[in-house]
This record gives C-alpha cells, structure tokens and sequence, in this order.
C-alpha cells in the first residue's frame, strides 16, 4: 500500500493536541505524519516524539485588530501552501480551532484531501465552516449537536480516540487496598475543585480510608499538599502533566472537568466519574460531552453552580451505598465493548484509504 503524507493541524489547548497526537499515532503506522501547532499547543505536544511545524494563528475574534489578522492569516496560507509543496504533504486532519484556518484553506487551494476530527459531543465552529471543503469528518457520536444534515454522509463514528498506552493500562490495572480518588481540573487546574473539594475529603477520610490523587495549578501544588498533610489524607498533588497514563491505574473513581479526552480515558479504563463541566466552554461542549455518557448511566453530572452545595452529600452517598457506582462501571464495560486501539486504527486508516 502506498504510504500517504499527512499534516495534522491543531494547537491552542489539550483539547485539540491531544487527540492530535493520538491520531498521529495512528496514521504513522502506515503513512508520513507531520503535526502543525502554534506555540500554545507546545505545552501538550512531546517534541521529542513527534515531528512538527509551528503556525501561529491568530485570533479573529477582537475587531479593532481584525484587518491586521485577515492580513496575517493570508500570509499564513501562503506559508502554509510552501510548506505543502516542501515536505510533499498530501492530505491534511484539522482537529478544529481557529488554528488550523490558514492550513485548510491553503490544502483547498492546492486540492489537498482535507479530513476533520471532531472531538467533542458539538461540532466545533471552524470544523462546521469547513464541511463543504471536507472528504469525511470523524466524530464519535451520531448525535453531535449542531451537525448540519446536509454533510450527513461525511460523517463517520469512531470509539473516541485514547493513547495506545491505555488500552495496555486497562489490561494490566492493579488496584490499591485504599479507594482511591482522582481529581482532575485539565490542564489549567481547577480552583473550584481546591477550594470546595479539600473540607469534604477531610470529613470523609475520617469514616473511610481513601488516598487522594489531586491534579492542580503548578502555583497550588504546595498549599494542596501541606492540607492533606495535616489532615492525616493520604495524597499525590501534582500539575498537569504528559505522563498522566500510569496515574490513571490506581483510580477508583474521578471528580472531573469534561474534556473529551479526559472521559474519554476514564471510560476506556472503566473509572466511574463524577463530571462538572466549565460552563464558559464553547457552545457549552463540555456538558454536551459528559451527557453522552450520562445518557448511557455511566457517569454522574453536578454543573458548576450547584458544586460547593451538593459535593459533600454526593461523596457520602457515593461511600455509603456502592450499588450505583458499581452499576456505572459495568455500563462502562458495555460502552466499551470491542473498543480496542486495532479496531480504532483500522477504522481510521480505512475511510482513509477509500476514494
């Protein structure tokens, strides 16, 4: 089979570059993989690992500066088309974003095959603008709001995409003697989770032993910790980081925000979740991704304004009486079934290779 030469186009948040890299992942195996990225994406890219190019896009959303950005982004998709013709690029992903603006239009002028990810439960504005420009745009639901049904046939459903590691973590997990906890508050941290979470752990650690594994800001880390600390909790405090597969392994049970791929990972692993989404995320995507699996019974939603009031009574439940935690990961099981990294990459580099 002839190998293919891909860009990837994504940047800005873990959001978009981390289904990036997976996807990079997946195509290597059969094909030449480059990613473009600006300089915010960096953060959660290993630039040891994959190859890269940097495209630093800018915003159009502030008005003063708006003709100076139509400016810039039409010498972007110039740079963009000559980066095209130097390393023979021949198909381009775009993860969405305003990002990937200046790459898809340059591979529409030079008749690239141009495929979207989206990564969320609604379809992102800039991957909607570019679905007439698109061959096929992968999704991992049928029912992803705001999807136009005129680009029905575009669409197809993938097994939302997770590290390879993970399915290897998933058959390999061992558990700890204590329940253990993760709070994840993506990659900024969450200071709704520091300040509201740490009083009702306390409280319950006092009737059941229970290890906390609390992801914050790099600037919280030490306050986090001395907490727990004085207050008898066993814990592990640390900030976002690339390596958060082998912490994944010790959980029973998460308190999250609701990035795709975060849930994504804890519902491959079989972790039960409580999710609270960021409710300033775009066209309220992070709640629209955690009521797919709410619509499945496998995970349980507080929104944000009801946190502080509601936290501590759910946790005591959640001790007191397992049956529904236990029922959520066996619908878990269910939602994963023959979810496998093979399965996804076939999947993958099928539609691809089809004309």
């Amino acid at each position: 089979m002839k190998k293919n030469f891909f860009l990837i186009s994504t940047g800005g948040s873990g959001g978009h570059v981390i289904p990036a890299s997976i996807l990079y992942n997946h195509l290597s195996k059969e094909n030449d993989v480059i990613i473009s990225t600006d300089k915010r994406g960096l953060k959660y890219l290993d630039t040891d690992v994959y190859r890269f190019e940097i495209i630093n896009t800018p915003k159009l959303n502030n008005k003063f500066f708006l003709p100076l950005n139509i400016v810039k982004i039409f010498f972007l998709t110039l740079k963009s088309i000559f980066l095209f013709k130097r390393k023979g690029i021949e198909k381009i992903f775009s993860t969405g974003g305003y990002m990937s603006l200046p790459l898809v239009l340059a591979a529409r002028l030079l008749k690239l095959d141009i495929y979207l990810l989206e990564p969320n439960q609604v379809l992102g504005r800039t991957n909607k603008f570019f679905l007439n420009l698109c061959k096929k745009i992968f999704c991992y639901s049928d029912n992803i709001k705001n999807f136009p049904k005129k680009y029905i046939k575009k669409k197809i459903v993938l097994k939302p995409l997770v590290k390879e590691n993970i399915y290897k973590i998933k058959s390999t997990i061992k558990k700890e003697s204590k329940f253990t906890l993760l709070i994840v508050g993506g990659s900024q941290g969450a200071t709704i989770f520091d300040e509201n979470l740490k009083n009702s752990i306390v409280n319950i650690s006092k009737k059941t032993p229970i290890k906390i594994i609390h992801q914050t800001s790099e600037k919280n880390i030490s306050n986090l910790r001395d907490f727990y600390n004085n207050n008898n909790v066993e814990n592990k405090v640390f900030s976002f980081t690339k390596k958060f597969d082998n912490i994944m392994q010790e959980v029973d049970f998460c308190i999250t925000r609701a990035g795709a791929s975060t849930l994504a990972e804890l519902s491959v692993l079989n972790i039960p979740f409580l999710a609270v989404p960021l409710p300033s995320s775009k066209d309220n995507h992070q709640f629209e991704n955690a009521n797919f699996y709410k619509n499945n019974n496998c995970c349980w939603i507080i929104e944000q304004s009801f946190f502080e009031e509601r936290i501590e009574n759910f946790l005591k439940d959640i001790f007191d009486e397992k049956s529904d935690y236990l029922n959520k990961k066996e619908n878990l099981k269910k939602l994963n079934y023959q979810n496998s990294w093979i399965n996804v990459n076939q999947k993958i580099l099928k539609n691809i290779n089809e004309n």
